[in-house]
């Protein structure tokens, strides 16, 4: 009896013992479970990290502002090739610029805004004077030009035109004149005619806002169009929308003898001198290294001129004589008493 009872005692305790055995193992395995599950989701989350880390790295790369190179009175912005960073880049230029700081920006690198992705560098004043007068290339005074009441010159090395009113400058702006194998005609002209829209003779495609005939056997005017940055018309002169409109409104046209085939006045003066540095650096892009490489001096201008001084005085003084004769002619006819029909009874 105490045999069986010994024996049932040490089976009770084997099972017991084998018991706490397995479930040691269980917990064991339990915990490596718990373990691998744990580092596993600690690997997921240093790969989700990892990601962000480098996504934020891209995005921070791409907000980064343009890169700038300080020249001092002008700075160069560089945008790359990449079209997302480019994008990111013109993003940041944009609100760093005001809308008026971005147009005479865009002017003073011969751009519009259609054509502001063509740029991979842009000239940027380190003060921007939004009427771009700050920056003319043109001299703010010309004494040859005193007598004359307006006068238009085009500049093909630089780009630009200027407008003159008894020898002050009054205005200028960029153009974009005719490329190499169209290039504009070069000269003192007149202005003729104007049409405030025009359809090109080379495509009737082609809409010319605020159009101004300065050549008209040549079909040549200056006009609104695109301004890429370069020579590209096929011999017109190109200009942005709000200076196409101003010389529009300022500009004298030609008045015409009876039936039209004469002149009997010639309209504002213009002069078209130059030609274009073709293959080489862009004048503009010359203003980083010295911001008066554009600039055209007083004796420059003068001896454009003088040559032609005489001939610019000579057409003014005629159209005068016309104008005046044509505003008698209507005073006169006004002030004649009209007939009036009597109506017998």
């Amino acid at each position: 009896m105490k045999n069986i009872s010994v024996k049932k005692s040490f089976l009770y305790t084997l099972f017991i013992t084998l018991t706490l055995v397995s479930c040691k193992k269980e917990l064991e395995k339990i915990n490596d479970k718990i373990s691998d599950t744990a580092s596993s989701v600690t690997e997921e989350s240093e790969k989700k990290d990892s990601l962000m880390a480098k996504k934020d790295s891209v995005v921070q790369k791409e907000s980064l502002p343009p890169a700038v190179q300080e020249y001092g009175f002008y700075n160069a912005y560089i945008f790359p090739k990449d079209k997302k960073v480019r994008d990111s880049l013109f993003a940041s230029f944009n609100k760093k610029f005001t809308e008026k700081e971005r147009y005479a920006i865009l002017a003073l690198n011969r751009l519009d805004s259609k054509n502001k992705w063509n740029a991979d560098t842009l000239v940027v004043p380190a003060k921007i004077d939004t009427t771009l007068m700050e920056y003319s290339p043109f001299p703010m005074q010309l004494d040859v030009l005193s007598p004359v009441k307006k006068f238009v010159v085009f500049s093909y090395p630089i780009q630009a035109y200027g407008v003159y009113s008894n020898g002050t400058l009054v205005k200028w702006g960029p153009t974009s004149m005719g490329k190499k194998s169209a290039k504009t005609k070069t000269g003192l002209t007149f202005a003729n005619w104007k049409k405030k829209l025009a359809i090109s003779t080379v495509s009737s495609e082609w809409k010319l806002p605020y159009n101004f005939n300065i050549f008209n056997l040549d079909g040549i005017g200056w006009h609104q169009y695109d301004l890429p940055g370069y020579p590209a018309s096929h011999s017109c002169l190109r200009l942005l929308m709000n200076d196409a409109k101003w010389l529009y409104g300022y500009a004298d046209t030609w008045v015409l003898n009876p039936g039209g085939a004469t002149t009997k006045a010639k309209g504002t003066p213009v002069l078209v001198y130059g030609d274009y540095p073709w293959g080489k650096r862009k004048p503009w892009r010359k203003l980083l290294n010295d911001p008066n490489s554009n600039n055209v001096s007083v004796d420059e201008m003068t001896k454009m001129i003088e040559p032609n001084i005489q001939k610019i005085l000579k057409e003014q003084d005629n159209r005068e004589r016309v104008v005046d004769s044509i505003r008698a002619a209507k005073a006169e006819i006004e002030q004649m008493p009209q007939t009036t029909k009597t109506v017998e009874p």
